[in-house]
């Protein structure tokens, strides 16, 4: 498939060259998005040995229709981004176990162990543990089907291409509001639904976006049923929790606002997080375990936005690399 004048090829996945699970690596990098990445290619440039362990490259990046705050590209697609980061990652020959799930990260001595669903272990004296989060999903039908064809999930990336355009926001917390602040300066026509009674985005934020008046459609106590549409995304379809009425809301796009699951579940008995999940890391992407490093989306760094992630990860993987330099294990 072309895309701007270059092949985006993903077929490649099925030759790269799968971690061994005999060998003790300098550093096992843990997911496959934009922190991953970028950790594995300061990894193998500094010489470490480095194996990745991923799902699928992308994560959320390859989720976004259009990205235009990413430093080098006026404008890029989300796929196109994942293929021009996987290229660079690629080029180092660096082990990579694709479509793998990690279930556990363990530490045994000065090793760390990391096990798969697929019943692999594989071993490490640093981890960098950069697997993201996952959108909560509405789980209606359509959602899956227009996903870069109408249904968003990061209004920071996608709210200016729904300039004049009639949006849906779901979700009734702060991230709603911030996505309907975001929308409601370029798109014609904005309806927030909320699925819990109250809305429970700050007084200050819910201000703000009342300010717009007509422009804005608040629907408090919906549920919001199937998304539908042609090519793209065309009507939304609620029904009030209250009186069990449904209708149909016309829609050029909709932006899935309703909380990120941090994909940390393999580590909670190992490392400290906070109450919503996050891995707790300091200013050197270092947690309270020696030896393993967080990065992106997954752990307590604030604003969560590519380049901050591909920021953590170049961060994560210098200091790991300085960890095993005064170990002398490099």
């Amino acid at each position: 498939m072309e895309l701007s004048g270059f092949s985006l090829d993903l077929s490649g996945l099925e030759k790269l060259e799968r971690p061994d699970p005999n060998t003790i690596y300098d550093m096992l990098v843990l997911g496959g998005g934009p922190a991953a990445m970028t950790a594995t290619v300061y990894a193998a440039r500094k010489m470490m040995k480095v194996a990745m362990i991923t799902k699928d490259f992308g994560g959320q990046m390859s989720d976004t229709s259009e990205i235009e705050n990413y430093m080098g590209f006026q404008t890029i697609t989300g796929s196109e981004l994942t293929a021009k980061f996987k290229e660079q990652v690629t080029q180092f020959s660096v082990p990579v176990a694709t479509d793998e799930t990690v279930t556990e990260v363990r530490k045994e001595g000065d090793l760390f162990k990391v096990d798969t669903a697929g019943g692999a272990t594989y071993a490490a004296h640093t981890v960098v543990a950069a697997t993201g989060k996952r959108y909560r999903p509405l789980d209606v039908p359509g959602e899956k089907q227009f996903v870069g064809r109408g249904v968003a999930y990061c209004a920071t990336c996608d709210a200016p291409f729904f300039k004049d355009k009639q949006v849906v926001v779901a979700g009734g917390g702060n991230s709603a509001f911030t996505a309907a602040l975001d929308l409601l300066k370029v798109a014609e026509r904005v309806t927030l639904i909320n699925f819990a009674p109250g809305w429970q985005a700050d007084e200050v934020l819910q201000s703000s976006v009342r300010k717009y008046g007509d422009k804005i459609t608040l629907l408090d106590e919906h549920q919001i049923t199937a998304i539908a549409g042609g090519e793209r995304v065309e009507q939304v379809s609620v029904k009030n929790r209250k009186t069990d009425e449904e209708n149909e809301i016309a829609a050029d796009g909709i932006f899935v606002e309703i909380g990120l699951i941090p994909n940390s579940e393999p580590m909670h008995q190992l490392v400290k997080m906070t109450r919503w999940h996050e891995v707790i890391v300091d200013c050197h992407a270092r947690t309270n375990v020696p030896g393993l490093f967080g990065a992106g989306d997954v752990t307590t760094v604030p604003y969560k936005q590519i380049v901050i992630s591909a920021g953590e990860g170049a961060k994560a993987a210098l200091s790991a690399y300085e960890y095993l330099t005064q170990k002398g294990l490099l």
